[in-house]
């Protein structure tokens, strides 16, 4: 696994510091081994804390591997598991966000983003829009979330999303409205390609998605896509962290596994909020009743009814 290391490192962060030490961990899962990916995942955790980073990403379904398919039921685990115990332990001296497929209490499966720190989970995030089509087959197996909000940490106000979650304007809209000043996106990412950047027509297209969400709701966006091939599918990697400017922090590499390190300003929100004003000018009331009109006016006309038809 390439190492690139941080270029300043500090100690863990505490309580809301202005900068945080960021490790982005792409690397590939061992499909349906939940044991050997957990373990790899806390000594990555552990070497990152050495480092002087305060928040390990890790990949959508980083804990069991992508096309688990009818494996799902085997690897699903309730988020208070044993078998998660290794990340609780690792979390006392750093932030883990990892993804795994959470058994939950009424036995519907979930394609989740965990958040452990201080010794055990503090979130978890369900996947909302779960893909079914072309190679994607989640919604077979899996159940959608049904839940958008951030929630505070000791590193500040953070969201968290799924992959094919932030191809919807609504996803980052709705945490940041909540005050997230952080999103945190995990993704399993697949490509036909086998090159570099240069290549990566995948890795373009999400790195402009990336900036306008970060832009536009004048957040940072960490991004950690996961490598490797599994079921004969190639996933990308190019793990980012975003600035609120739109600003490329740190670049983990194309298609090899990596431990990246970006620091995240919490001062570069302030900065970008007071150069352009349209995150404290968003009217979530006149989005709320808008919504709400032209939900109306979709259930008036009734499903499968043209424009041209009334």
């Amino acid at each position: 696994m390439n190492r690139v290391e941080p270029q300043n490192p500090a100690p863990g962060a505490g309580p809301l510091l202005p900068r945080l030490q960021v490790a982005l961990a792409q690397f590939a899962p061992v499909l349906g081994d939940v044991h050997a990916n957990v373990a790899r995942a806390a000594a990555l955790a552990g070497e990152a804390a050495r480092a002087g980073a305060g928040l390990i990403v890790m990949p959508e379904l980083a804990l069991t591997g992508y096309f688990v398919k009818d494996l799902a039921f085997e690897v699903a685990r309730p988020i208070t598991a044993p078998d998660f115990a290794p990340l609780a332990a690792a979390s006392t001296e750093i932030a883990i966000v990892a993804g795994f497929i959470e058994h939950a209490a009424d036995h519907a499966l979930y394609n989740a983003a965990g958040f452990w720190h201080q010794g055990g989970v503090r979130f978890v995030h369900r996947k909302v829009y779960l893909p079914t089509y072309g190679l994607f087959d989640e919604g077979r197996y899996l159940a959608r979330g049904r839940r958008l909000q951030a929630f505070d940490t000791a590193l500040g106000r953070c969201g968290l999303l799924v992959c094919e979650d932030i191809w919807h304007a609504s996803t980052v809209y709705v945490e940041a409205q909540d005050g997230a000043e952080m999103v945190v996106v995990i993704a399993a990412s697949p490509t036909r390609e086998a090159g570099g950047e240069d290549t990566s027509r995948a890795g373009s297209i999400w790195l402009d998605l990336l900036r306008a969400h970060a832009v536009t709701h004048g957040v940072h966006v960490v991004f950690v896509n996961r490598v490797g091939f599994e079921d004969g599918v190639n996933f990308w990697g190019g793990s980012r962290i975003i600035a609120p400017s739109g600003a490329q922090v740190a670049a983990a590499p194309f298609f090899d596994e990596s431990l990246t390190y970006g620091t995240v300003d919490r001062r570069d929100l302030l900065r970008e909020r007071m150069r352009s004003h349209h995150v404290w000018d968003e009217d979530a009331a006149l989005t709320q009743r808008e919504l709400a009109r032209a939900l109306a006016r979709r259930a008036a006309r009734g499903p499968g009814e043209r424009e041209d038809e009334r």
